[in-house]
């Protein structure tokens, strides 16, 4: 019943408006682009047509140029396909602007998952005091990334931003002209970004969307859990940053980067409360107060413009003197407002968000051995030997005498405590490394230390291995067990609270081991890392590296982590965000709080209301990894296939990624020239499977493990496994939501291909089979039927874009016969890029 009325509210407050607003488009003074909304119907309907009937997509686009234009030279064709583009670009942010609008309609205070909705579920199960007492040991950290996966460049998200308050109040006049503006305003960054313009993006978001939303968030547990002694601590949500840290395959970000954006942090946060008090001090004119806020107010100010040292622990003090005269000369008056302000200065300190620090395992040892040869004379030695050799060295290590990766490395440990001098111990306290499958990987980090000259109470930072590969989940027990014999490594964790963090890489585990497998893995790796801390008496927080889509750990992520059994610690709920994450799911005041809610609840209920569905059989186990091996050997089968790597090449816009000037981290690791597996970026990867509209990494092996048992005549065991285990169907549905946004005919030219027309089939036959199976498993008729809002809004947005793809596959073919003007279908594929994956949201 719910579900049918917000269908029907989506049709009118979403559908209905954007049939109306998206009118406005036919009138707007746009360059060469007046005829383009008549035009674009037309090609429509050639596609929708010709895709269900067998053509090709360049049949598609040609018919449409001879039946709908008179255009006859190839120059003249080749501008209409660029306008075409631009104003499905347009289009697509109108709809997006459209459906944020819509958003506080759609969803209530007390949805499944708020909460207010845990407060009442509490309520009802006589739990109320069990859930405060974990929310009082709980929190949720929300690391934002620089992954390049955001095309939209900032003169478009201050539009967005603009257009989605318009579209709140039905301004008109208002959407008009801002419709006009963004029909000015280019979508294509001419350069690629800097580490430091993508920091600079994502901070502000922090001032100008979390900066109230995790304020107004904390108020509001506490009023709504408040019983006189509920003790709610400012860690409950965190927020971290990796623009101008991770420096992980991307060579531009360097100490003196990572230093800046440590800076600008600091400086965003300062302006944050300087603006905050301007606000505050208007209410609260009171003798006394006023005065003490008004000497804050100056001390900030010179903090920010003149660089002035303050402290966190300043601004309380100050704040905490105005509190005080509040409460015993002026009846407390206000009290709220000025409780608000320093409930913000504990959460954000003067670090507004924790930058980390992330490098390659492979790089440490490189710098390691230059370091070692430099200092010993010979690379040749045992770990053991190197490393008990380095950490004795008693003198800090002249930078200045090594080169490159080396020197920056050296200089980035060095700067941590100058850092943490200025933005806190909360501005910067560990370090990430990033393909991790041994002891040394950590080790070497710790000599990192040693060698810049810090002593043992000196290393404020938690040292963080990241097992990303089926190799890594794999050596993850040995590693971590031999990590907590070392004495020395666990005289590092006691002194850091015996709290250990271990990041487990979904992206680049789906890539590599397939989606269930990956799922898998990572859930057993999570099983025996939390089994293992236990027994040593160590407390482990998992942080989750994952991206929008499920093919990179994304979907539904409050019903993943609510499915998480009591044999996996959750302590914390740890992971990261990026590009389309944020300005989709994170990106307006309404839709962060809803989003930090759904990760909140997801952790303290998987805790205080037990489900047998949560906790897994050894029955339901043996089935899974029965499964997972199943579908590990045929999604391996289609690694090795010889046409795998070339189809990328060849076939999709795989290389085209690269151009689009949205990240400043090249798209693939390595030098050479030619494409390794290995050297894919998981981003790129996937989402060169979205453009195709064949998202393969999302299900492929899925349903033909399942239908290998079928065919044992257990598919009955499979439906007791859906039903009793959360996380089973948890894995289902996200499978299914990245299968309902394939639409495999828009490629089926491919299948009479003589080089790749039989990889081709491989896939959609799998597709058939995962999409059929899972049917029957749900009892659905349709993919994603469960979530008809969702269902709704792609198959708008895919009806939108769906001529932007038959023109990329368009200029793919052209450039594939080697037809025409190369370079300019070429940049056709290059920007067909921005409407494709701005439309899918979280397609990469």
């Amino acid at each position: 019943m719910i579900h049918d009325q917000r269908a029907e509210k989506f049709r009118q407050i979403v559908e209905n408006k954007f049939q109306i607003y998206n009118s406005l488009f036919m009138s707007l003074p746009y360059d060469k682009m007046t005829n383009i909304g008549m035009l674009l119907p037309f090609l429509y309907e050639e596609s929708r047509n010709g895709y269900e009937a067998g053509k090709t997509p360049e049949e598609i686009v040609e018919e449409f140029f001879k039946n709908h234009t008179d255009l006859q030279t190839e120059e003249q064709k080749l501008e209409l396909l660029f306008k075409i583009i631009q104003y499905i670009e347009r289009q697509v942010v109108l709809f997006d602007s459209i459906e944020d609008a819509a958003f506080p309609t759609l969803h209530s205070e007390s949805d499944n998952g708020t909460v207010v909705n845990m407060y009442e579920k509490a309520v009802n199960n006589h739990q109320l005091e069990k859930v405060r007492e974990k929310l009082e040991d709980f929190n949720v950290k929300v690391v934002f990334t620089a992954h390049p996966t955001q095309f939209y460049p900032n003169s478009v998200q201050k539009i967005i931003h603009d257009l989605r308050a318009a579209i709140t109040t039905d301004s008109v006049t208002q959407i008009d002209t801002l419709l006009q503006q963004l029909g000015k305003t280019p979508f294509v960054n001419k350069e690629k970004p800097t580490p430091i313009d993508e920091a600079l993006s994502i901070i502000t978001y922090l001032r100008f969307v979390y900066y109230e939303t995790v304020g107004d968030l904390f108020t509001k547990i506490k009023k709504t859990f408040e019983n006189g002694h509920f003790n709610l601590h400012e860690d409950i949500i965190q927020l971290g940053f990796w623009p101008g840290g991770d420096r992980d395959g991307n060579p531009f970000v360097t100490a003196d980067v990572t230093k800046r954006v440590a800076l600008e942090l600091r400086e965003a946060i300062l302006k944050s409360y300087y603006n905050h008090l301007k606000y505050v001090r208007r209410r609260l004119s009171f003798r006394g107060v006023s005065e003490t806020l008004r000497d804050l107010s100056e001390h900030i100010y010179r903090a920010i413009y003149d660089n002035r040292e303050i402290s966190a622990e300043q601004i309380l003090s100050k704040t905490e003197e105005a509190e005080h005269i509040l409460i015993h000369q002026h009846n407390g008056l206000f009290l709220d407002i000025l409780q608000g302000f320093k409930d913000r200065v504990k959460i954000f300190g003067t670090h507004f968000a924790t930058l980390d620090v992330r490098q390659d395992s492979r790089v440490h040892q490189q710098v390691i051995d230059t370091v070692y040869a430099q200092l010993f004379g010979s690379e040749d030695a045992d770990f053991q030997t190197k490393y008990s050799k380095l950490i004795e060295v008693s003198e800090k290590v002249d930078s200045n005498k090594f080169e490159d990766i080396v020197k920056d490395t050296l200089d980035t440990v060095s700067q941590i405590t100058e850092i943490q001098k200025h933005n806190g111990l909360r501005g910067m306290n560990r370090y990430i490394i990033s393909n991790s499958d041994d002891v040394k990987d950590v080790m070497n980090v710790y000599a990192f230390f040693k060698l810049c000259g810090y002593k043992e109470d000196e290393i404020k930072i938690d040292i963080v291995p990241l097992f990303e590969t089926m190799e890594g989940l794999a050596n993850a027990e040995s590693v971590m067990k031999d990590l907590y014999s070392l004495p020395i490594y666990r005289n590092h964790v006691e002194k850091r609270g015996n709290q250990q963090t271990i990041m487990l890489g979904f992206s680049d585990g789906t890539k590599d081991g397939g989606y269930l497998k990956a799922n898998w893995e990572i859930y057993k790796a999570k099983e025996v890392l939390t089994a293992i801390s236990e027994q040593n008496g160590i407390k482990v927080v998992f942080f989750d590296g994952r991206g929008g889509p499920p093919a990179r750990g994304g979907g539904k992520t409050h019903d993943f982590y609510a499915s998480q059994g009591k044999t996996i610690a959750n302590n914390k709920i740890e992971l990261t965000i990026q590009g389309q994450t944020i300005t989709s799911i994170f990106g307006n005041k309404e839709q962060a709080s809803f989003n930090f809610e759904q990760l909140l609840t997801a952790g303290v209920e998987n805790d205080v209301f037990k489900s047998s569905k949560k906790d897994l059989s050894d029955k339901e186990r043996n089935l899974i990894s029965e499964l997972a091996e199943i579908s590990f050997k045929k999604y391996s089968d289609l690694k090795a296939h010889q046409m795998f790597v070339p189809y990328l090449q060849e076939m999709s816009t795989l290389q085209y990624y690269g151009k689009t000037n949205i990240g400043s981290r090249p798209s693939k690791r390595g030098n050479g020239n030619e494409l390794k597996f290995e050297d894919l970026r998981a981003i790129p990867f996937v989402g060169s499977w979205s453009q195709l509209k064949q998202n393969v990494p999302g299900f492929f092996g899925f349903g033909y493990a399942m239908n290998q048992l079928k065919e044992q005549g257990r598919f009955n065991e499979i439906k007791e496994l859906y039903s009793g285990s959360d996380f089973f169907k948890t894995l289902v549905l996200n499978s299914m939501m990245s299968m309902n946004k394939t639409y495999f005919p828009l490629t089926y030219y491919i299948k009479n291909n003589p080089k790749f027309g039989e990889f081709w089939t491989v896939l959609f036959d799998e597709y058939q089979l995962s999409r059929d199976i899972m049917l029957e498993l749900t009892g659905f008729k349709l993919l994603q039927e469960e979530d008809p809002l969702s269902r709704k809004s792609v198959k708008i947005r895919e009806k939108i874009v769906l001529p932007l793809l038959s023109i990329q596959q368009y200029a793919l073919m052209k450039i594939q016969k080697g037809e025409g003007n190369k370079e300019a279908y070429e940049k056709l594929v290059t920007r067909s890029l921005f409407g494709n994956i701005n439309a899918s949201r979280n397609s990469a």
